[in-house]
């Protein structure tokens, strides 16, 4: 018996060099069958359910390639600082929810900038104790890369003047603000949650996602093991809207053999993520000499590159790809310096080396990146374009080269980071295709992208990135899951057959 039939109807954007577009497109099972004319498509299927979206624009689905999944479903119920413009706002914020919280539940949330709440020092604790005497307070900036803690928290984690700094972090004194690896010396005293509100949080994102127009993710490793549990659970109950390509924390590198058997058509464990730096928000970004121009130093390195090497071919050997976030320039070329050691191997294996974020790079690293994922952020553009203008202006021609990597033939998978950043397509296609930040600046515009250029790098893109032959363009045999527009970098929503 035949599987039933739907005709789409709808201006369509195949990505396909040979028809790149078409008037109508023809699914079954899950697959496009044909695309072609109208008339050509209801002959071949007559009796098809017809989807008429002929007021509309139909493009492969758009991929989030770069997003902690689970971790962004937490979020949309914690405390959401973005936008606070003063420590007063953030004190308000957190007042609210403690008064609407009961005495010793842990008040968490995140989005704030230091340079949004005028700060030019670290925060501290004593700016949240006044009204979180009885709850502890845990609050990320918008990177993630700094933690921000009331007293009490610190209290219940153990964290004095006299805690040693961790190794790849800094416990900031007076105390409050953590960096990098210290942030887990109070993230480890936050009660794990139940494997329900993983489950409902996995959920949640996912759904969230699935509502704005995405069709897949990859989700990357800075969660723990019970996140990409729950996404798998979720596959099996038939409940999971998106198709998901996740990435291993490379310290659980030796359970690969067993985790890459369970992988599914709708769940697949595909990197292995290492952390070469941290933020530039957080001035933990790794710079080569002279470093922020505020005189905070040259950032922090994290994973050493011979640990990225030595597992990163090890991550190989499987099948797995090296997926390594570098945002400094210094740590750009720390990891191309390393991938240097890899590309043969990854090569053979056909498979494409990442760097995630790529974000303040020196003109001679650009060419580099020839053959590598280069898997960027365009939202982030926005609201770090001010701070480069500050605390990297001999980076100011080449932050966020999207031009110059696609030119150098880097692959290009665009993502948001949520829950860094919202995983807003409007917000990411003007980025992209506009160059102008939250404050007016128009950062490096000779590195613009067109519409059609961004949506390359929202779709195809990604694909090629993950090994998906089948997902990032509307040709027989492809998965029949598409993004519907109002136009190009409007409103989107998901239609998935």
């Amino acid at each position: 018996m035949m599987a039933p039939q739907t005709l789409i109807l709808a201006r369509i954007l195949t990505q396909d060099d040979a028809q790149p577009e078409a008037e109508a497109v023809l699914t079954e099972a899950g697959r496009v069958k044909a695309t072609g004319s109208r008339e050509a498509l209801q002959a071949l299927a007559p009796r098809a359910e017809v989807l008429d979206h002929r007021d509309l624009l139909l493009t492969p689905g758009l991929c989030d390639a770069h997003i902690h999944l689970v971790a962004y479903g937490f979020s949309l119920s914690q405390l959401n600082l973005h936008g606070a413009r003063s420590v007063a706002e953030v004190a308000a914020r957190v007042a609210q929810r403690a008064a609407n919280t009961p005495p010793g539940t842990w008040i968490r949330g995140g989005g704030f900038l230091m340079s949004e709440l005028g700060l030019s020092d670290y925060p501290t604790a004593e700016m949240l104790d006044a009204v979180s005497r009885h709850h502890p307070v845990l609050l990320y900036s918008r990177d993630l890369h700094l933690a921000w803690a009331n007293s009490l928290a610190l209290q219940l984690a153990g964290v004095t003047e006299t805690t040693p700094d961790p190794s790849g972090g800094q416990i900031v004194r007076p105390l409050g603000s953590l960096l990098e690896n210290a942030t887990q010396l109070v993230a480890r005293a936050v009660p794990e949650p139940s494997e329900v509100q993983t489950l409902a949080a996995a959920k949640a994102g996912a759904d969230d996602l699935a509502g704005r127009g995405y069709v897949s993710v990859h989700t990357m490793g800075y969660e723990g093991p019970q996140a990409p549990r729950a996404l798998q659970r979720l596959a099996a109950q038939g409940e999971l809207p998106l198709r998901i390509w996740a990435c291993l924390p490379h310290e659980r590198l030796p359970e690969a053999p067993e985790l890459l058997k369970e992988n599914s058509d709708l769940f697949e464990f595909g990197g292995v993520k290492f952390f070469a730096d941290g933020a530039l928000g957080s001035r933990t970004a790794w710079l080569h000499a002279p470093g922020f121009a505020d005189g905070s130093g040259t950032g922090i390195a994290l994973d050493p590159p011979d640990l990225i090497r030595e597992r990163g071919r090890q991550a190989l050997s499987l099948g797995l790809v090296p997926v390594t976030h570098a945002i400094g320039d210094r740590a750009n070329t720390e990891v191309l310096d390393a991938y240097d050691d890899l590309r043969d191997l990854a090569k053979s294996k056909g498979l494409h080396l990442r760097i995630e974020h790529a974000q303040h790079l020196r003109p001679e690293d650009i060419a580099r990146f020839g053959g590598l994922t280069a898997s960027v952020q365009p939202i982030h553009l926005q609201a770090d374009a001010a701070m480069i203008s500050s605390l990297l202006p001999q980076h100011a021609r080449t932050s966020y080269a999207f031009k110059s990597l696609k030119a150098a033939g880097a692959l290009l998978a665009f993502g948001s980071d949520a829950p860094v950043a919202p995983p807003d397509v409007r917000a990411s296609f003007a980025a992209a295709t506009t160059r102008v930040g939250d404050d007016g600046t128009h950062l490096a515009p000779d590195e613009t992208l067109s519409l059609n250029e961004t949506l390359w790098a929202f779709t195809r893109g990604p694909a090629l990135a993950a090994g998906w032959n089948d997902e990032g363009l509307i040709l027989p045999g492809a998965r029949a899951a598409f993004t519907l527009w109002d136009s190009l970098g409007g409103n989107a929503r998901a239609l998935v057959l």
